[in-house]
Parts: C-alpha cells; structure tokens; sequence
C-alpha cells in the first residue's frame, strides 16, 4: 500500500526468470520496430517481457507458451486491454485482497513447512488470497478468463499481482529446483499486492506447445522465437507458480516438493531433449509463417551459430544475419551452485555469455533491424562465423 492506503502500482515484471531477457528487451524492441511489423508473435514468452514490449510500442501480439502460469500473464499484460479495465475496481478489489489475514493451506504445508520458499506467515497469506480469488472471480477452470464461457476479466490480473507479490518474499536463487539453507532478507518481508501496470492495446494469450502453435496460426509480420537452451525444465524450474495458477493442490515428491505429475512424460518437451530440441526448433522455424523472424540463442545452447543461420535459410528467407551482444549470466549463476538442500556447492565457471539475435527476412527489414541492433550495443556477428 502506498502513503494513503491505496495498493502500490507495480513496476514492469519483475519475477526472477532463468533465461530472462531483461536487459536486452529494448534492443530487441528496436530490433522488431524497425522491421516495420504490425503484428508479432512471442512463441516461447515465458513471463511476456518482450511481448509487453512489442506491445508498448504499438503492434498486435500473440504471446504463447505451454505453462499454465505464463499463459496467465500474457492474459493479464497481452490479452488485457488496459483502456477496458475499469482501474477503480481493480484497485478495490487488490485492496481487498490484501486486507485478508492468513490462513494456512496447501502452500503453508507444503511450501514453507515441508520446504522452505516462504516464511509460513507469507505462505498463509498466499493461501487465502488465492482461495479467495478463485472464490470470487474463477470460473471452476484452471484459468478462466475474460475470453471464456463466464470468465471475469479481473481473474488473469488478480492471479498476476498475487504470483509477482509471492515472488518479491520468495527464498529462492531464482529458481525453484531449491531453495536457499538460509533465508533470503526478503522472505522476512510482508507479502503485499500491487496492481499490474497493465497496457493499452489488443492481444492474444495461447496456451500450447510451441511446435502446434506455430502450425496452427495464420501469417504474422513477425515472429520471435527464445526456445529453452538446454535439459532445464521451466516445468520443474518453476513447479511452485505452475501449482500456485493451477491451484489443485498436487501431490509433491523431494525435498523441492515438486509436482508430482513432474515424473509424467507428457510434461516434459523435446525443447529439453538434446537428440530432439534441434529438429524440434528447425520444424518450429519451418512452420511459422512469419515475414521475418527473431531468433534469440546464446553461446551455451545446443544448436550453434551455423546450425541455426542453417535452419532460418533452409525455411526459405532471403536473408539472414546475426546480432551478438555481451550480457550477464542468469541471477542463479551470478550467486553460486546450489544442492536440492539448498546449500552452496560451488561456484559457476563463467559470469557472462554472449546472447545472439538471428533476423531473417526481406534483405530491406533484416537490415534495418541489424542496424538498429548495432545501435543498441550490439556487434554483428561476421559471416564466416556462419
């Protein structure tokens, strides 16, 4: 809450994220701009920090992913029309929201007595609110929306504030595959809900595997792929918003008390698999029927430089290039290596890599979209590399 009671405004999404685009989100705003693009599509968006940008600067996003607790915040900053909203409401209702005392739950239980991501007084502050937002505004789905039969256009938001809030008293290195031996100084926090900074304009939010998508939907200007780079799983990485969005109290297994359906095959997906994820994306790359395409990879992925400049050239674009840019490594690596206890085991070999924007397209808009690259700090990546 502010000075005169009313809840804070929240600042971009800030959730820890591995993978996270962050810092180069305003590269690749320029980037995408400058190709001319109206319309785009974030097929891997993860926490939609790039497609709130795109949004922001005016085109028609599609922002797609397969997790539950993503596809809530693309309904929340993509799918919401911030001019719809009717802020006072919203504002009331976060108030009240945030006005509830505690009461113990699945997510005391589990994740702040069988394990520690929350002190148990947040933990029971996060069971209430969200009993009381299903309560009140869910539709007896796991994620019913303005766009659904019967959905209410609050939930996504409410969902969103509650998930950031969680993540600002969260004990953790910015993944959920362990928590921290010690509390983190923010976990000690009261938990307290703000309100979305929500964003004029339409949008869209699809829920689904990377490889449908890109099938299924029609032409778009662009297209802007960040696929997985490795064996980590956003699934298990991130189980506890998965559970927290989901809300049906699953059994859990470890001492991360994962999701017990975590062990189920079908939730696992061939952008994990190193003998798959390279086919996976080259097929991914082939089907989307974008003008011009946006690939981010970095110097520690699966699939090299050339292999991928291949796989652009191979789905029939007339030209392609590769934007290089020097970025920090995840806030997980930049701490140290942790065990499942949550114990510091070490420490990573390197702080920082390279991060590659491959554009594809009409030589015109590959140009124009490496120059203004270049101008955000980013050094073309010479041919021969290729």
């Amino acid at each position: 809450m502010d000075g005169r009671g009313r809840p804070r405004r929240s600042g971009r999404l800030v959730i820890k994220y591995l993978g996270s685009k962050r810092a180069l989100v305003p590269a690749l705003g320029a980037m995408a701009a400058a190709t001319g693009a109206r319309t785009a599509l974030d097929l891997f968006t993860g926490t939609t920090r790039v497609a709130q940008e795109f949004k922001r600067l005016g085109m028609e996003v599609t922002a797609s992913d397969i997790a539950t607790y993503s596809e809530a915040l693309a309904r929340c900053y993509i799918a919401t029309d911030a001019r719809g909203v009717d802020g006072e409401a919203l504002a009331e209702e976060i108030a009240r929201l945030d006005a509830l005392p505690g009461t113990p739950g699945y997510v005391t239980r589990t994740f702040c007595e069988e394990a520690r991501y929350f002190q148990p007084a947040n933990g029971a502050r996060i069971d209430a609110i969200r009993d009381a937002i299903e309560a009140g505004h869910g539709g007896g789905s796991p994620l019913a929306c303005a766009d659904g039969p019967g959905g209410d256009p609050l939930y996504p938001i409410l969902l969103t504030s509650l998930m950031e809030a969680a993540d600002r008293v969260d004990s953790t290195t910015g993944q959920q595959m362990a928590y921290l031996k010690q509390w983190a100084p923010r976990a000690s926090n009261p938990l307290r809900l703000r309100v979305p900074q929500l964003l004029a304009g339409g949008g869209r939010a699809v829920r689904g595997d990377a490889r449908d998508v890109a099938r299924a939907l029609g032409p778009i200007d662009l297209a802007y792929l960040d696929p997985p780079y490795n064996q980590h799983r956003y699934f298990t990485n991130y189980h506890v918003w998965e559970t927290l969005i989901r809300w049906d109290a699953p059994p859990a297994y470890g001492v991360a008390r994962k999701r017990a359906d975590a062990r189920d095959p079908a939730t696992a997906s061939a952008f994990n698999r190193r003998r798959e994820m390279p086919r996976a994306l080259a097929q991914v790359i082939a089907d989307v029927r974008a003008e011009v395409v946006m690939v981010s990879y970095n110097d520690e992925s699966w699939v090299g430089v050339p292999g991928l400049a291949t796989s652009l050239r191979e789905a029939g674009h007339e030209d392609v290039a590769v934007v290089g840019f020097d970025s920090r490594r995840y806030v997980g690596a930049r701490i140290g290596i942790y065990n499942p206890a949550g114990e510091r085991v070490g420490r990573v070999g390197r702080l920082r890599n390279t991060e590659y924007v491959f554009v594809a397209g009409p030589g015109d808009r590959v140009g124009a979209a490496v120059a203004a690259g270049r101008a955000a700090g980013g050094e073309i990546v010479p041919e021969p590399a290729v």
